[in-house]
């Protein structure tokens, strides 16, 4: 999953949803160093990202890029599947929805800016600017982002074909997404009730 499907996936928790967001670039005990509801965020994070690579609808899915990506393809997936989150009818019905949500997002990270990973406040304009959250629905929003993921990559030099394979496999690639985005529901809803309890 990547910033959109983490973003909604934080119950509507401003604190949540900025530890959800930045975890990727929190490493090891600095986790620490933030409030204990963006640390809760931090954790929803890695709990979604264990449950989504080892799901099997996600392992088949990234068969579709393995050839040409080898271990790149799960990063390929999590783009695809912020595209189905914001195609999905459950959480964003309407076009609006999903762009007053994108715009929801970038306000509350720039509330919480001060505590943003200073990588992480040097990309906030652009996906801002540029409306990433709500691009993710649009097919140019995939082009830029595989794009952009093979700029960020050590190893990678073309995004051409893995838009190619989007589009081929579109209808393959929809029908593991629904197969795991039930089961994504269904865990994150007990992973909640856990804490509550706690």
């Amino acid at each position: 999953m990547n910033y959109l499907a983490h973003a909604h996936f934080s119950f509507g928790n401003p604190a949540w949803m900025v530890g959800n967001l930045i975890s990727d670039y929190v490493k090891g005990r600095s986790q620490y160093d933030y409030p204990a509801a963006v640390q809760q965020g931090i954790r929803l994070h890695r709990a979604i990202d264990t449950f989504t690579d080892a799901h099997a609808a996600t392992k088949t899915a990234k068969e579709i890029f393995r050839p040409q990506y080898r271990l790149y393809a799960g990063a390929f997936i999590d783009v695809v599947y912020d595209h189905f989150v914001a195609i999905d009818k459950q959480f964003f019905p309407l076009e609006s929805d999903l762009f007053e949500f994108s715009q929801g997002v970038y306000n509350n990270l720039y509330d919480h800016f001060q505590l943003l990973p200073q990588k992480f406040q040097l990309m906030y304009p652009y996906m801002r600017d540029q409306n990433w959250l709500y691009n993710y629905r649009l097919p140019f929003g995939i082009e830029k982002s595989f794009g952009g993921l093979v700029r960020r990559s050590r190893y990678l030099d073309d995004s051409t074909t893995a838009f190619t394979l989007f589009h081929e496999h579109y209808a393959f690639l929809q029908e593991c997404y629904n197969d795991f985005i039930i089961d994504l529901n269904e865990y994150l809803l007990q992973w909640k009730s856990q804490l509550v309890l706690l």
